[in-house]
């Protein structure tokens, strides 16, 4: 796993100073190190440059980048940040048509298929991965992102410039890039975040390559196009056959994720997904003779606070220490202080780059900082609950009918410590409303599906194209902040095309949450594991940490020079201050983020703007 970066301006002598521009190449690259601290190169010509950081998992001695590749005269040259699933198959197929490889890299397959096929070769990928390839003969640079947005990719256009790298930071290491902010990234800061529109990069002029798509920039200009998408069909699979072939794809995505020639681990919590994953990943290792190592995440002192609740019903050690008896496990428990906590509030908006899911994201880092001491490849349960319909919009009424993103489905909430006049002029509900109503104009529909089953299918769809892309960047830039490689096999496009056509009486089959997913994994897990009731991703239960919060955000507020003061009413703080988060029952965002989270996500916005030096022009 990588980081790429580099500018493009096509038929120019715009880079002909090539030590002015490697210097800004070598900038925006060591901005992205953490992502690739093993090795790193570049590449420069007159009107390109392209800059590689890496991460070595896979033929570690043969898979340096910048890698080309000579065809009559002129050059084809990758840089790429991700794994190829199917590289076996690939590969034949391309040796088969007369190509000689020289590593054992994904990226020489990438590199070797584009050749051969053209920008259509992605088509054929299974895989995470973002990728830059310049063809010097026909002077395009063309980016690729897979399927769902595991790997990030950002770019902006500047003086007829294409900047892109994998972290919105290194855009602005190139001269005149600036971090701006207006309107639409105040909305969605305020009104969406930490989710975003697809494509969107909050900053002014910031973009991502959308999930699915590839980008090509000439002296023509800036064409970004789908190569897949979701489609809607009529399932014609009985429930059994519905079983097999669901616990087949889910087998086969995790074993091909197995692949690695470093440390290889998971992450169990206990539930039925990551228990999934690591049952498989563990009786795969035990074939060759070596035992699984795992870890568990929690937050010191929860077992004296912790209160069972309708979202988190149990605590998760007792169905860790289940699963670590069962498959006689390489375990280690690791926990997050308060102090980790709060100091990591501030660490994750250097991993992300923007506000984030707070406490969840913060706590993480914490995590993959311990992991990655031991391990560079991690297998996670991330991803089943969007595909199988997990979440409790999927069957609550009053969120399953609601007319807006259900994973924040009350605005007030939000508003809550704004000023007034902000929330006035940003027009908050329209925007918010406006970017619903465009993205379920986008779920394909299925002709002669009643309006119930239909809304389901919007449900899906949402889930899939927002929800999880928010779930899956927390991972990535967590992780990837570590120099850890963390991957998510029920992502596996195979599986969520198959899925996302499964009607829900075979999804929540005898009205149990996930009943497909936890039906077809039978052979692999405890009935007790397999019907335990879900718990989401652990949440700190000590009061100490909610009171470390109001202290910050007290302390923000009294400072004149905090850009919060700018967002924040003084007088709804005050007030907000009295009310204990026991009454703020409502989360505003997910399941997890109440009251505290919404002190936290405050004092990162504050962070954020005086990190970046951020100009806001509204």
């Amino acid at each position: 796993m990588c980081a790429i970066t580099g500018f493009c301006r096509p038929n120019s002598k715009k880079f002909i100073d090539f030590a002015k521009w490697r210097k800004v190449l070598n900038s925006m690259n060591e901005a992205l190190r953490h992502r690739g601290p093993n090795t790193n190169g570049t590449f420069l010509q007159f009107d390109c440059g392209l800059a590689h950081s890496r991460l070595s998992i896979v033929d570690l001695k043969g898979g340096s980048q910048p890698m080309k590749f000579e065809q009559s005269g002129s050059q084809f040259v990758i840089i790429y940040n991700g794994e190829v699933y199917n590289s076996k198959e690939l590969k034949l197929d391309l040796q088969k048509k007369g190509v000689k490889f020289k590593t054992n890299s994904d990226t020489e397959i990438v590199l070797m298929g584009h050749v051969i096929y053209g920008p259509q070769f992605v088509e054929k990928i299974n895989g995470i991965f973002a990728y830059a390839i310049w063809n010097e003969k026909t002077k395009t640079i063309s980016l690729f992102r897979d399927r769902f947005g595991v790997k990030p990719l950002f770019f902006t256009v500047f003086n007829e410039t294409l900047v892109f790298s994998s972290e919105i930071k290194a855009l602005f290491k190139f001269p005149g890039v600036r971090p701006k902010i207006d309107r639409r990234g105040l909305c969605e800061i305020f009104g969406l975040g930490p989710a975003r529109t697809p494509g969107c990069g909050v900053f002014k002029n910031v973009f991502e390559v959308k999930p699915g798509h590839f980008l090509q920039f000439s002296d023509r200009g800036l064409v970004q196009k789908p190569y897949w998408q979701l489609k809607s069909k009529e399932h014609v699979d009985s429930f059994n056959n519905t079983i097999e072939k669901t616990r087949f794809l889910v087998k086969d995505s995790i074993l091909r994720q197995t692949v690695s020639d470093v440390s290889l681990c998971t992450f169990l919590s206990g539930g039925v997904d990551s228990s999934i994953v690591t049952a498989i990943c563990a009786k795969e290792f035990e074939k060759q003779g070596k035992k699984l190592q795992t870890f568990s995440f929690d937050f010191a002192g929860n077992e004296k606070f912790f209160k069972s609740n309708s979202f988190q019903p149990s605590q998760d050690r007792p169905w860790v220490e289940k699963m670590v008896k069962f498959l006689q496990l390489d375990h280690t428990f690791l926990e997050c202080s308060n102090e980790n906590l709060i100091d990591n509030l501030f660490k994750v908006v250097d991993a992300t780059d923007l506000p984030c899911m707070v406490d969840i994201e913060a706590s993480l880092l914490h995590f993959c900082s311990k992991v990655a001491e031991t391990n560079k490849v991690a297998l996670t349960g991330e991803c089943a609950d969007e595909i199988f319909g997990g979440y409790p919009w999927f069957y609550k009424q009053e969120m399953f009918d609601a007319k807006t993103f259900p994973w924040s489905m009350n605005l007030e909430q939000r508003k809550v410590l704004l000023k007034t006049s902000l929330v006035n002029a940003l027009q908050l509900d329209d925007y918010v409303q406006n970017a619903y109503d465009k993205a379920i104009k986008q779920v394909p529909k299925l002709k002669g599906e009643n309006a119930t089953e239909a809304r389901r299918r919007e449900l899906a769809y949402l889930n899939l194209t927002w929800f999880m892309q928010t779930l899956l960047n927390r991972m990535d830039r967590t992780s990837m902040f570590c120099g850890l490689e963390a991957r998510v096999p029920f992502a596996d496009h195979r599986l969520i095309e198959y899925v996302f056509n499964v009607p829900w009486e075979f999804k929540n089959y005898d009205g149990v949450v996930k009943g497909l997913l936890r039906h077809s994994a039978k052979p692999f897990l405890p009935h007790e594991v397999l019907f335990r009731a879900k718990s989401p991703y652990p949440k700190t239960y000590n009061p100490g940490f909610e009171q470390g919060l109001k202290n910050l955000i007290s302390e923000k507020m009294s400072n004149c020079n905090s850009p919060i003061r700018n967002f924040v009413s003084k007088a709804k703080l005050k007030e907000f201050l009295k009310t204990s988060s026991k009454n703020y029952d409502r989360p505003w965002f997910g399941q997890l983020m109440a009251g505290p989270q919404m002190l936290a996500y405050m004092l990162q916005i504050d962070y954020w703007i005086e990190k970046f030096k951020i100009e806001v022009e509204f």
